[in-house]
């Protein structure tokens, strides 16, 4: 079970650097990363030596159940939560809070700089997503969890794909396996994508039939235990063209030159470096215009970037996707993608989808 006074302890770590200040946590992310807590419209606050969890009446039972000795302060019917959070911080003549700017609509912040009763309010000077960089070893197991929970599902439609078969209906099955294994859904909406839309980077399923070309891009992922994970594969459909097979192969070359740069000390920039190096020996610099990958967690998207330019060292604990890929409108495109763990002597794929072009051909059915 995962640590959860730890983890607030650890943030107050960070609160030291700005006199000790309070933290009002209104991301129901952040605020299940430190309490556990599944439901939404709650806030944690943190201070020195306290901490309270405001909630409503529909979570009471469920908050015994997953907070267990954690404070809270049940609003009223009748009360908003923006009030009795109001109440609580003048209550406690608080003379500094850092609140998060970057999530908290204007208006909250309004009424707290307003009616809180604390002299200073301090946007975004802590966040808690820094804390979420680092997995703890159970965050790293549920992320592997939704890693096995997705190939499942992929390995469960290969075989019932037809060529009658939609984008669409693809892309509604995967979510619908996912939910039968097990899972709370997909981890965003899934990105299927048939021959020349393929060169659409996020692709929105539609009509297009998966037989009409020779091959169809998958990006997918599962939500499990609220932790989520992210992965693509190309499925060749018919014969490989001689084209595609070369540009499959420079995308997966510059994969695992990114996936070997990984390790504590490195940075973002360089391990987005390395894949771009690949691809621009290759001739595909101006086809891969996207980032190499990024951190997943809690989030689809979360810290760190692997990009170009970033700055950001990597740490053992990191969870990141490699995705390099090449575009080319009105014929199509190549991403491959694989969620990889920062380990203290370098890399673990926690991915196993085999990635060779062969074991990635698949026979459509004609009709089912």
């Amino acid at each position: 079970m995962a640590d959860y006074q730890l983890r607030r302890n650890r943030l107050r770590k960070l609160l030291e650097a700005v006199d000790g200040a309070a933290m009002l946590v209104t991301n129901q992310r952040n605020v299940r990363y430190l309490t556990g807590f599944t439901g939404d419209d709650s806030y944690l606050l943190v201070t020195a030596d306290s901490e309270l969890l405001l909630s409503d009446p529909r979570f009471q039972q469920q908050l015994t159940e997953e907070c267990p000795g954690l404070e809270t302060w049940i609003r009223s019917p009748g009360e908003q939560l923006w009030e009795v959070t109001c109440q609580q911080l003048s209550k406690r003549r608080l003379t500094q809070l850092v609140v998060e700017s970057g999530t908290m609509p204007v208006d909250l912040f309004d009424r707290l700089d307003v009616s809180s009763g604390v002299d200073r309010l301090h946007k975004g000077t802590v966040q808690v997503e820094t804390l979420r960089e680092i997995k703890d070893a159970e965050e790293i197991q549920c992320i592997q969890r939704a890693v096995d929970l997705a190939q499942r599902a992929l390995q469960a439609i290969m075989p019932q794909l037809t060529s009658p078969m939609t984008e669409l209906q693809v892309a509604n099955e995967i979510d619908r396996l996912i939910r039968h294994l097990g899972g709370s859904g997909c981890s965003f909406p899934p990105i299927v994508a048939v021959g020349p839309r393929a060169a659409l980077p996020h692709a929105t399923p539609g009509s297009t039939k998966i037989g009409s070309s020779s091959f169809v891009l998958i990006d997918w992922g599962a939500t499990l235990d609220g932790y989520r994970s992210d992965l693509t594969r190309v499925l060749m459909t018919s014969k490989i063209p001689a084209k595609f097979r070369q540009v499959y192969q420079n995308v997966l070359e510059a994969q695992r030159a990114a996936i070997a740069m990984i390790r504590p000390g490195v940075t973002t920039g360089e391990v987005d470096f390395a894949a771009r190096q690949v691809m621009e020996s290759a001739g595909l610099a101006d086809h891969f215009n996207h980032g190499t990958g990024h951190g997943i967690g809690l989030d689809i998207h979360e810290a760190p970037r692997l990009a170009k330019g970033q700055q950001q060292v990597l740490q053992a604990g990191m969870v990141v996707t490699v995705e390099p890929g090449a575009y080319f409108p009105h014929w199509g495109g190549v991403r491959i993608e694989d969620d990889v763990l920062v380990t203290q002597a370098g890399q673990q794929v926690l991915s196993s989808l085999p990635v060779d072009l062969e074991s990635n051909v698949i026979e459509l059915e004609e009709w089912k």
